[in-house]
């Protein structure tokens, strides 16, 4: 049986544009991709983003670094992104992105990649557009951004969320990279906090900016303050200060399990836009 040319290349800094405008298509899905496209992840990080063009016309993308992460891929095009990948299977942490093109990549992995340590099938991708303030939501005007200094506040409640989440602590050893990371969040300002008595009790990240649009990650509060009708108005007041600084579109998704977290989404003005699958290695 002939092997026919795999068509999918790494892209390039000239691309950009053209991989902005694939991005744009549906901007709440896929602008993880798109913030590190202008990021200059092209230049800085070449072979990280495979595009398959098709006549000239760049037709989808698929971020493949420590995740996977396809864009605006049909079937076929994604045949095309699993065979380019196969042999990176150990420098692989998850794949994540639209339900149905995860679930797609998946198909062709898995005889090579399984078993996932974990499939999260349904994550509903939310949406909100109106500042919270507009629709009569009450803000917690203790949240602001965190500051350079208090790195070592936020690492704490930082790894615990991961922890719970993803179900393995985000380091072993010293955390130094893990530091690291958390401060170039701080720096940018993408993390906001709500300090007492010398501990963070609250936090929420701008994961990703691009185009009028963000998208919030590493929502968590302390243990002992849930259940208390906190976590609207703290989430509220993020949401605001992101729309009035950063982008008035944001989004968010969160596992379909999580029923609270979804209400107190909702009620801050998240509505559902579609469906993120995350297939944990």
């Amino acid at each position: 049986m002939l092997r026919t040319r795999n068509p999918v290349h790494a892209l390039t800094a000239a691309d950009r544009d053209d991989a902005l405008e694939v991005c744009a298509r549906n901007l709440p899905a896929n602008v993880f991709v798109a913030a590190r496209l202008l990021e200059g992840v092209l230049t800085t990080q070449p072979g990280t983003v495979f595009g398959h063009r098709v006549d000239g016309h760049l037709q989808s993308l698929c971020w493949s670094s420590a995740n996977l992460v396809p864009v605006e891929a049909a079937d076929a095009d994604i045949a095309f992104f699993a065979d380019r990948v196969r042999r990176w299977r150990r420098h692989c942490a998850s794949i994540l992105g639209p339900a149905d093109q995860v679930s797609e990549l998946w198909r062709h992995l898995a005889p090579s990649w399984g078993p996932a340590r974990a499939i999260r099938a349904d994550q509903p991708l939310m949406s909100a557009m109106d500042l919270p303030s507009s629709l009569g939501v009450e803000l917690d005007d203790r949240v602001r951004p965190a500051t350079t200094d208090e790195v070592d506040l936020v690492m704490p409640a930082a790894a615990h969320m991961f922890e719970g989440e993803i179900g393995y602590p985000p380091y072993s050893g010293s955390g130094a990279a893990y530091r690291t990371a958390l401060l170039a969040l701080i720096d940018r300002g993408h993390t906001f906090v709500v300090v007492e008595d010398g501990a963070v009790i609250f936090k929420a990240d701008v994961g990703s900016v691009a185009l009028g649009c963000a998208q919030l990650q590493g929502v968590w509060l302390a243990p002992h303050l849930r259940g208390q009708g906190l976590a609207v108005p703290l989430m509220a007041s993020v949401v605001e200060q992101v729309m009035t600084t950063r982008a008035k579109w944001v989004t968010l998704y969160v596992n379909d399990f999580n029923t609270s977290a979804r209400a107190t989404y909702a009620k801050v003005g998240f509505e559902d836009v579609g469906s993120f699958s995350t297939v944990l290695l």
